[in-house]
């Protein structure tokens, strides 16, 4: 593994993590205590790091990526390393680096996607969760770029041999209407 940033100190920083883990997804609370507390979580395009506070809280050790670090890194937790990386090079920035759980949200970007189930160690647990088709009606993201295609996590776990434990593609009403695919799979070899 590389070695990644640590968090600097913030006098906010216990209040901003407090609020990143209340804002954490329901779909990967439900999952993550799939995911082996061996090695690392990867927190890919991990935003304000809602999910790396989480994970961090449960005792995992996280690695955050996005294209801006900044809000993740007021904050101070042993258990989180933060890299600032553009996701969407042509060269696939976390190439060689494995781990034993990923946690996708929100997030979607098709050259690339395949690279995640590579990335996973000996069950290792995939949690993704994003928009899909049909969120158009809703606002944004609209552009089918950032939109699932019906089936699109399944397909992806088929490809690459990943035994299923749940996955969705519904409605959801809260935080705000959209339509979401969820899928949460293991490596099992």
């Amino acid at each position: 593994m590389k070695p990644w940033v640590w968090h600097t100190t913030n006098e906010d920083a216990l209040t901003i993590a407090h609020v990143s883990v209340d804002n954490a997804s329901p779909w990967v609370r439900r999952f993550v205590s799939q995911i082996p507390k061996t090695g690392t979580v990867l927190d890919l395009a991990c935003g304000g790091g809602r999910h790396s506070f989480l994970l961090a809280e449960m005792g995992y050790s996280v690695l955050a990526v996005d294209q801006n670090i900044s809000e993740i890194e007021k904050t101070a937790n042993p258990f989180i390393y933060s890299k600032e990386l553009n996701l969407e090079e042509e060269i696939w920035p976390l190439g060689g680096d494995k781990f034993t759980g990923i946690v996708v949200t929100n997030y979607l970007y098709r050259p690339h996607l395949d690279r995640l189930p590579e990335m996973l160690e000996k069950h290792g647990v995939l949690i993704y969760e994003t928009f899909a088709q049909g969120n158009e009606q809703f606002g944004k993201p609209s552009n089918p770029n950032f939109l699932l295609k019906t089936g699109e996590l399944l397909g992806l776990s088929q490809r690459h041999g990943l035994k299923v434990l749940a996955y969705e593609d519904i409605y959801q009403g809260e935080p705000k209407p959209a339509l979401v695919q969820r899928l949460c799979a293991v490596k099992e070899g």
